[in-house]
């Protein structure tokens, strides 16, 4: 599709060399799913997250999260007005429709698994009254990785809410030469131009879901599902929840591709992105290099 096109040319703009974590960062958002972006500090995580937000027109709220921080600061907290004698909710950072919960991993699990109904249900429920976030409504998380100071791991509860992860790395000593010479990219993102706002970003998530799936392809899901179950290099397998992301993001990345079906290439293209945080590798072992195996191990027709 041409306005797609147009996203990831625009976000390339600002995120240079990145094509492909730029495709799976865009199925992400088509998809409805949160996304976290784990790399070391000055990659260009936040950089990524305001130009997505610039290109889809959306509310955009930035949290840094430190130890210190409670789940009133994310979330609200409600204050009594003396002159009607009521609490009224001061609303918090997270009725937004994009929210960067930058460095997540810096606060403490208190106060990161206030996110868990939010990015679940996307609502919030205070004081025993539940009110519902704007939509579209994305969280786009960054952590460092796990064996810098100060971090806290997220709890596998957390990590099962984020459809993707993606990680930017190094760029190529070309493109970082091209990053060099261009000037400042703060001022560079807020030039970004709008392609499709929030209201055509809902549509395109309503149109991925349309995207025909064979029986075939299904079946080949499945398999791949169960395969993390029996192998007894993992701690424990995929859920349910895992399988209709994957099969959401293929969709979204076929429909990226200029598709109206999916292929098995599909699946193969967003399954790192959505299998390997939900995974863990029994010890000694490579997450990565099991998940990637398994590709190779699973056929795509059945035998």
């Amino acid at each position: 599709m041409q306005a797609l096109d147009k996203v990831l040319a625009q976000v390339g703009r600002v995120v240079l060399g990145k094509e492909e974590q730029l495709k799976l960062a865009l199925t992400c958002m088509l998809a409805n799913g949160h996304l976290l972006i784990e790399d070391l500090p000055g990659m260009g995580k936040t950089t990524l997250a305001h130009a997505l937000a610039r290109v889809f027109k959306l509310e955009y709220r930035r949290v840094q999260f430190t130890s210190d921080m409670l789940p009133a600061d994310i979330l609200g907290v409600s204050v009594f007005d003396p002159a009607t004698q009521q609490f009224s909710l001061r609303e918090g950072p997270v009725f937004t429709q994009l929210l960067l919960a930058d460095e997540i991993n810096r606060a403490t699990p208190k106060t990161q698994s206030a996110l868990l109904e939010a990015m679940e249900e996307r609502q919030v429920t205070l004081d025993g009254v539940t009110r519902d976030l704007p939509q579209p409504f994305f969280v786009v998380a960054t952590q460092n990785p796990v064996d810098q100071a100060g971090t806290f791991v997220l709890p596998e509860s957390q990590l099962d809410r984020f459809l993707m992860r993606i990680s930017l790395g190094y760029p190529a000593p070309e493109v970082e030469l091209q990053l060099l010479a261009g000037g400042d990219l703060r001022e560079q993102v807020r030039e970004l131009q709008a392609v499709i706002n929030s209201e055509g970003l809902i549509k395109l998530s309503r149109v991925v879901g349309k995207v025909r799936a064979s029986h075939e392809l299904l079946d080949y899901v499945q398999r791949l599902l169960d395969a993390t179950r029996s192998d007894d290099r993992f701690v424990s397998g995929l859920s349910p929840r895992a399988g209709l992301g994957l099969l959401k993001a293929a969709r979204a990345w076929a429909l990226i591709s200029g598709r109206d079906y999916v292929l098995p290439e599909d699946v193969q293209a967003v399954w790192p992105s959505v299998a390997e945080h939900r995974l863990s590798a029994r010890q000694g072992g490579s997450v990565a290099a099991t998940t990637q195996s398994l590709l190779q191990s699973v056929p795509v027709i059945r035998r």
